[in-house]
């Protein structure tokens, strides 16, 4: 692991842990040439998972992709980053469980606006927004009706 300030090959772990669900391990490390300690994060590398776009082209799983839309869907909003993190390692969790290593942006799309439904719904409002591309007021007139009737 390179240091990311001196660039120095070597360094040594000063702490591990895991998280909850065992997926992730988190490494403080020390730089043995700078001194400068920096974190590092371990996963278990799996198979590619493909998303099919709505032009019907294929792109790799992007797991910062769906957390940076989350993030942003929750941006000021009593939504806790451990929180965000955390329906982010579900809907993954989700995606890989899946038979086919191929999924419809759509099916993504969904299962990020249920968890945001029950999650913050200004945050599921804002999300809708964007995945669904309103045009109008009555696009997020009818997204509200139907939260409501819920």
């Amino acid at each position: 692991m390179l240091c990311p300030y001196c660039q120095e090959a070597e360094s040594k772990v000063v702490d591990s842990r895991s998280s909850e669900d065992g997926a992730v391990i988190r490494r403080r490390r020390e730089c043995v040439a700078c001194k400068r300690r920096f974190t590092t994060y371990e996963r278990l590398e799996e198979r590619p998972l493909l998303v099919i776009k709505k032009g019907g082209n294929r792109e790799q799983f992007d797991r910062n992709k769906l957390l940076n839309g989350i993030t942003r869907a929750c941006e000021k909003r009593p939504v806790s980053s451990d929180t965000i993190e955390k329906t982010v390692n579900s809907i993954e969790m989700d995606l890989r469980d899946y038979n086919d290593r191929e999924v419809s942006s759509m099916v993504i799309g969904e299962m990020v606006m249920d968890k945001l439904r029950s999650l913050d719904e200004v945050a599921y409002v804002r999300f809708a927004s964007v995945y669904r591309q309103f045009t109008d007021l009555n696009g997020f007139i009818n997204t509200i009706d139907q939260l409501k009737k819920r």
